[in-house]
């Protein structure tokens, strides 16, 4: 009985954390949306990103969120604080600006 349900939380985890995962969008797909006109270029919403905030990027990502496109930038500034920027993809406006604390 206990096998059953330690095996019945760790499916339950399993199958959450694939439905957390579900919201990326691979490469290929992104290139087709940015060939379709659909989401700005990377280097447009990079460009953006650290105009907003000057740093170094150190990692992106573009998710789909609740229909929209959103497009994740992590930013190391001069002084090392990390910055979490995220923009909709298809405009370059700033949904959040905020850094780590």
């Amino acid at each position: 009985m206990k096998n059953l349900i330690a095996m019945s939380c760790a499916a339950v985890l399993t199958l959450g954390s694939a439905a957390v995962l579900a919201d990326d969008v691979r490469i290929d797909e992104a290139q087709k949306l940015i060939t379709d006109g659909t989401i700005q270029t990377f280097e447009k919403l990079n460009e953006k990103a650290l105009a907003t905030q000057a740093g170094t990027i150190t990692d992106t990502e573009l998710e789909q969120e609740y229909g929209r496109y959103i497009y994740k930038v992590e930013i190391r500034d001069a002084q090392g604080a990390e910055w979490d920027i995220d923009m909709d993809a298809t405009n370059a406006e700033i949904l959040k600006n905020e850094k780590d604390s």
